[in-house]
């Protein structure tokens, strides 16, 4: 069985989404283009651009967006695009000819590429909506899964509203699993923890439902050091799971594996891995989207990072995710099967291979 634990369903950044508004929601993604990774380029000749325009450069204030910059949809090219003195500029952060991503999409995607199943992600950028969302599922119930979008900013403020969501998309709409991106409340300035006693009442409700937890992580707030500051974050979460250890928590995308480049290669210490010791934490094994701009495939740089997973945490708390259709800006769905099932194979066992690729989500899904 083949489980991809990291896939996405959304519609049109340009629709409501279960946001209050459609700008708001657009508002989203204009965050998430001003600061994503990937490089801005002029529609006019392809020239760089800066996506940082898209925010507000006031000193000392909260991030917040350049309201002048008409970021929009453009529908005849399926990508959204911003205008800066006078010149229309893109990026893509969604792969190209990518605006809204179905249920049928990705199982269209699951089937050419062999993939059994695949576990919807949630993020406030791609949407809100648990009724859509649960349509989703409801059209292939033998093929996906989906996790429940939380409202982070809510749980330290107004920790009963939060529990209420969490509650009702598992109980009334049968999703699978929790998301919980920290980022959002440290964004909104609720928090600098997301272990602190604020989200304690939340963290105590949501013990309580019986579906696992995946946390995508980022650097520790005021961190000016991203790698020490996600492994922080780790160290945070792995006191989070000391508390709750009967609840089972997974961390999304696996490391930043950016700011662990240094001279074109991974640099890697046995001292990053310690807080996944002797405990159930898992990690996600999701490469190619995070680096397959600075890798080739079939990325064979990420074979030590792969081979120190296997040692340092095991097959058994290692989960296959892709970020389809993101990671479809670098290569195809079946190559990032290839870059472990071919090009890792010989590091691999057949059981670390068959827990990898979807053993071990299955066992935490349930399926």
């Amino acid at each position: 069985m083949i489980v991809d634990c990291h896939v996405y369903c959304f519609t049109a950044p340009d629709t409501a989404a279960g946001h209050a508004t459609e700008p708001e929601h657009l508002g989203y993604w204009q965050t998430g283009y001003a600061l994503h990774h990937q490089p801005a380029y002029r529609l006019r000749d392809r020239r760089p651009a800066n996506s940082r325009v898209l925010l507000d450069p006031t000193p000392g204030e909260p991030l917040r967006l350049a309201g002048d910059r008409q970021f929009r949809v453009d529908r005849a090219s399926n990508r959204l695009v911003w205008t800066h003195e006078g010149e229309d500029c893109t990026k893509q952060f969604l792969p190209p000819n990518v605006i809204e991503y179905s249920a049928g999409a990705i199982i269209a995607e699951m089937d050419y590429a062999g993939v059994d199943w695949g576990l919807i992600h949630v993020d406030a950028t791609l949407g809100k909506d648990s009724a859509y969302l649960a349509s989703c599922v409801g059209a292939y119930p033998d093929r996906l899964r989906s996790m429940a979008p939380i409202d982070e900013r809510r749980i330290s403020a107004d920790p009963d509203a939060a529990i209420g969501q969490a509650h009702d998309a598992v109980r009334v709409h049968g999703f699978h699993a929790l998301k919980i991106i920290p980022a959002y409340a440290y964004r909104a300035g609720r928090s600098l923890s997301f272990d602190d006693d604020s989200w304690r009442p939340f963290w105590d409700a949501v013990a309580q439902l019986g579906v696992p937890i995946f946390f995508t992580l980022g650097p520790s707030p005021g961190s000016s050091d991203p790698r020490r500051g996600f492994e922080q974050e780790l160290w945070t979460l792995r006191r989070w799971h000391d508390r709750y250890p009967d609840v089972v928590a997974s961390v999304t995308h696996g490391y930043p594996w950016r700011d662990y480049i240094e001279d074109g290669r991974l640099a890697l210490s046995d001292g990053m891995w310690a807080p996944f010791r002797d405990c159930r934490l898992s990690l996600e094994v999701c490469m190619p989207v995070r680096i397959g701009d600075l890798f080739d495939f079939p990325y064979l740089e990420c074979r030590p990072a792969v081979e120190a997973m296997l040692m340092h945490i095991g097959a058994d708390r290692l989960l296959w995710g892709t970020d389809m259709p993101f990671q479809n800006r670098f290569c195809t769905y079946r190559q990032s099967r290839q870059f472990l099932e071919k090009y890792c194979g010989d590091l691999l066992s057949a059981d670390d291979l068959r827990k990898l690729m979807g053993g071990t989500a299955a066992g935490i899904l349930r399926i």
